[in-house]
């Protein structure tokens, strides 16, 4: 899991406002703390969901998208908004059938595109507009992926996008590793450019929401 930036008192706050979830969901979380496993966590998700509701989105996709964690918030609120798709995308065919069968037990799975793919050629392949987009692919993909994501958001779409405080290593000057810098090229890249109004919330490990104009 990342590092905390936040104090853990504060998370654990955050996390514990978050509203009872289903014992598949629980299921899920504790999973990710026995074994380590990288998900969005519960705050985030409720925020993903939130904005999701917020715009009545119907059809969201997902680069990278674990074992279905963040795909559940996403389903579960386009099932709120009467129905639509979420794309679930990952490269390896074990996540994919778990997520299959997490989603399948929360009873959210017929909201479900599952594809086992390269998230950005995915997107690529696939036809939009989307609603909203979901960004949680290797970080040295980062910039790269945005002119994808751009052209395929619709307009007043949102995009969500993990790790943008990459555990405080963009606050590191001495940090010039591959994935910390494309994660400080892809922050200036959207909050500079007029297309979008962006804002990073620094939650977990920092989430930024961008509304495309």
């Amino acid at each position: 899991m990342v590092s905390e930036l936040l104090p853990e008192k504060v998370s654990n706050y955050l996390d514990a406002l978050v509203p009872p979830r289903q014992p598949e969901m629980a299921r899920m979380e504790n999973f990710a703390k026995e074994t380590d496993f990288p998900i969005i966590g519960p705050a985030s998700g409720y925020l993903c969901y939130q904005v999701a509701r917020m715009i009545g989105a119907k059809r969201i996709f997902e680069l990278g998208s674990g074992y279905g964690y963040s795909t559940a918030w996403f389903a579960r609120a386009v099932k709120e908004n009467g129905g639509g798709q979420v794309f679930h995308v990952v490269w390896d065919e074990g996540l994919s059938k778990d997520a299959r069968q997490h989603l399948g037990s929360l009873g959210l799975a017929d909201s479900v595109t599952f594809l086992v793919s390269e998230a950005v050629q995915a997107l690529k392949q696939t036809e939009g507009p989307f609603d909203l987009i979901f960004n949680d692919i290797d970080k040295q993909a980062y910039p790269e992926s945005l002119p994808v994501i751009a052209s395929k958001l619709r307009r007043g779409g949102v995009l969500l996008v993990d790790n943008t405080l990459w555990s405080g290593r963009i606050l590191n000057e001495g940090d010039h590793s591959p994935a910390t810098e494309a994660i400080r090229k892809f922050n200036r890249a959207v909050t500079t450019d007029p297309a979008w109004i962006a804002s990073i919330v620094p939650i977990r490990d920092g989430v930024m929401v961008a509304y495309k104009v």
